[in-house]
């Protein structure tokens, strides 16, 4: 699942991508524009190969990821840069004239700064204002990856590629496929909103005196969602799927934050911390100097399993840093996904 949700990201930056170049040059040059929009719809999710290349430390690679190369000014920069680029290498032969090279720039603007707006309302997070600010802007509304937002999206574009370039349909099934993707991506704010009002009361019927709490989509759908809520010394977590028969949390999670096993703040928990949210947990480990940290961002897998976040690593000191193990796929068996499956359908 966990692979799949990486691929669905994919597919779903490289739709709205060759949607953008498709509004811009579908005209002129036809499914080239869907190819270079596509490309441009890429470009920003490079940083985690960048990253990899600039850091020899998991914690400063991780951090990375949805920087600078997501920001609204990394935006303006690569579409004059790759605009350029781009115009010089396609505007000769039988193709001199045909396009311009302010299009081109236009075609990765547009590209590039539709890929982090689309990121920012999931529960990762996106420094849109970087480098000017760490902010990370999430709406907590979707999840990294939904088949519901995609695939309808994907098959009117499919369609599009069809069509001949000068066709009245071919722009009809571009509009249809941006119109019924942002009505989706409409409906799970207007979800989001009525999820978050479940939640404060469930919080306040259990007399939980929390200091905030957040809401996100699990994974691959926008029915079953995860709340958590932080007090000073716990959290708790718990589900709600809009398939319920009453809205409200029916099991709450109390999890200890564990944050005193370390005793000071260096920067590089710092940096984790602030990559989290705030919302992490520590556990010990048969090594000292090594701890298991949860991102509690993240659900479970199995609501009756609390071991089952999915966002969890090792982190360890050497020297003067702490390095965390890298990210891998979480171990989800038949029984996790079916228990998933089963809290999605509702009680």
């Amino acid at each position: 699942m966990y692979f799949y949700t990486l691929i669905m990201d994919s597919i779903t930056q490289i739709v709205l991508g060759a949607a953008c170049g498709e509004a811009i040059l579908g005209k002129k040059i036809g499914n080239r524009a869907l190819l270079f929009g596509a490309i441009g719809g890429t470009i920003p999710d490079l940083d985690v190969f960048i990253g990899k290349l600039l850091f020899n430390n998991e914690i400063d690679s991780m951090a990375f990821h949805r920087g600078f190369m997501h920001s609204f000014l990394f935006a303006i920069l690569g579409s004059i840069a790759f605009g350029a680029l781009v115009f010089w290498l396609y505007n000769r032969g039988k193709r001199y004239g045909m396009t311009t090279q302010k299009e081109w720039m236009w075609l990765f603007f547009a590209s590039i700064f539709t890929h982090p707006i689309l990121d920012s309302f999931t529960a990762y997070g996106t420094q849109l204002f970087a480098p000017f600010s760490n902010y990370r802007v999430a709406f907590n509304n979707i999840s990294v990856a939904d088949p519901l937002y995609t695939f309808p999206f994907l098959v009117l574009l499919i369609v599009v590629m069809f069509l001949k370039r000068h066709s009245s349909k071919r722009r009809l099934f571009l509009q249809l496929g941006l119109g019924v993707s942002s009505l989706y991506m409409m409906l799970t704010i207007v979800n989001k909103y009525h999820v978050n009002g479940v939640y404060k009361r469930a919080l306040a019927e259990e007399q939980i005196d929390y200091l905030r709490f957040q809401t996100q989509p699990t994974i691959l759908n926008n029915f079953l969602w995860y709340g958590i809520a932080e007090t000073a010394d716990y959290y708790f977590v718990g589900f709600y799927s809009i398939l319920d028969a009453s809205p409200t949390v029916s099991k709450w999670h109390k999890l200890s934050k564990n944050h005193d096993l370390i005793g000071y703040m260096p920067k590089d928990l710092e940096t984790l911390s602030w990559f989290s949210g705030g919302y992490y947990s520590l556990s010990e480990t048969s090594d000292p100097n090594t701890f298991l940290y949860k991102d509690l961002r993240y659900p479970m897998m199995d609501e009756n399993d609390p071991n089952s976040t999915i966002f969890k690593f090792t982190i360890t000191k050497k020297e003067d840093r702490w390095e965390a193990a890298p990210f891998s796929a979480p171990d989800v068996n038949r029984g996790s996904l079916d228990s998933f499956w089963t809290r999605l359908k509702g009680i």
